[in-house]
């Protein structure tokens, strides 16, 4: 896609894109293979894993976690009350949503616990690539094996589409809140670990895709979102760290991905 060709004017010194297809393949541009840090993206993988336990009855979504009141669903959904990162919850869960790295990790260290081995292991036996650090944002790996993560949201096969289908569903409606770095949303809408588009502009993803987007972008500068009504996902990574000029420069590329695809203003 010609589209792709726009990270390179981007300001970063490395940077690799990737759309999929419905059918699973993809058209990338950029060093693929260079190991970048994944940071917040991370989440979308730990959460795939988290839903694997769900699913193998190891944990259950609505099983106590985190502060008194909390449940894993909360975790997942940064609505347990917890801050972006400390141990004392600063609001009641399901009260408000509160983007929460610690949540991540509390989520990921009770499913270790009810598995019977570290979190990292039992990550590392759904993807078969380590998680390398915090369960919130600790993959440092290259955009192919992002791919593996774009192609199980476009594609599942770990998970069933049922489960994709609840995860990618609004939890806890109606939350207001503060999407890090972009700005405060009323509702602020999350699944089991995705951040949902729906109605919130403007939005790091394009102004072409639809409310039905999901996805992650991280503080490393790279970002994974599918649009389920356009049927593709896009990923990237660089080595510049997130600030303005990812909010100017994702929205574009997005838009221009869309508009190859067939997606173009007044189609959303």
């Amino acid at each position: 896609m010609d589209a792709l060709r726009q990270v390179d004017g981007w300001p970063s010194d490395h940077a690799a894109v990737a759309v999929v297809y419905p059918d699973g393949s993809a058209s990338t541009h950029g060093d693929v293979e260079l190991p970048l840090r994944w940071a917040s993206v991370t989440k979308l993988a730990t959460a795939v894993a988290a839903l694997v336990a769900v699913e193998e009855g190891i944990v259950d979504l609505d099983e106590a976690a985190g502060p008194p009141g909390s449940t894993l669903r909360h975790l997942l959904a940064h609505a347990s009350g917890l801050p972006f990162d400390g141990d004392q919850p600063i609001a009641a869960p399901g009260a408000r949503r509160i983007y929460s790295n610690t949540g991540i990790v509390v989520a990921a260290d009770r499913i270790g616990e009810a598995a019977g081995m570290p979190f990292a292991d039992y990550f590392e036996s759904v993807w078969s690539f380590p998680l390398g650090g915090s369960p919130a944002h600790g993959i440092v790996l290259p955009l192919t094996t992002m791919l593996e993560l774009a192609r199980e949201l476009l594609l599942p096969r770990r998970i069933a589409a049922e489960t994709l289908a609840e995860a990618v569903t609004v939890q806890f409606a109606g939350l207001d809140g503060v999407l890090p770095g972009v700005g405060r949303y009323a509702p602020n809408d999350w699944g089991l670990g995705p951040e949902l588009k729906d109605g919130k502009n403007p939005h790091w993803t394009g102004t072409q895709n639809s409310p039905a987007t999901f996805g992650h972008f991280g503080g490393g500068g790279g970002f994974l979102w599918l649009d389920p009504e356009a049927g593709i996902a896009l990923c990237a990574l660089t080595d510049l760290e997130f600030g303005d000029w990812a909010l100017q420069a994702w929205p574009r590329l997005a838009d221009a991905v869309l508009e190859e695809h067939g997606i173009s203003a007044g189609d959303t």
